[in-house]
């Protein structure tokens, strides 16, 4: 096989090329789901005595919510979480293939 100037080189420089580019999506992908990810368990209703209490989740517990939107914030919690763990995935496999 010949890895001067030609063809293939050409073609395989634009793959190269495009893995980095999807590699960096990811990543930047990554960080704004993180960032949701985290709002949106602190904005899950404390079931008392945890965590959430001591930074104020108490106080809302009067104010209570609704059954709805506390399951939609379940679900988009859950979705969300389940993308977040497919891009930590897919950027491993990218590290591991040394793709990108």
């Amino acid at each position: 096989m010949r890895y001067g100037k030609g063809r293939n080189t050409q073609h395989w420089r634009f793959q190269v090329g495009t893995l980095a580019v999807v590699k960096l999506v990811l990543q930047i992908l990554l960080v704004v789901l993180s960032l949701l990810l985290t709002l949106l368990i602190l904005m899950h209703k404390g079931k008392g005595g945890g965590l959430s209490d001591m930074f104020g989740g108490g106080l809302t517990q009067n104010a209570g919510s609704s059954g709805v939107a506390e399951k939609n914030l379940n679900r988009w919690t859950v979705i969300i979480a389940l993308i977040w763990a497919a891009i930590i995935i897919t950027l491993g496999l990218f590290i591991k293939f040394n793709l990108g």
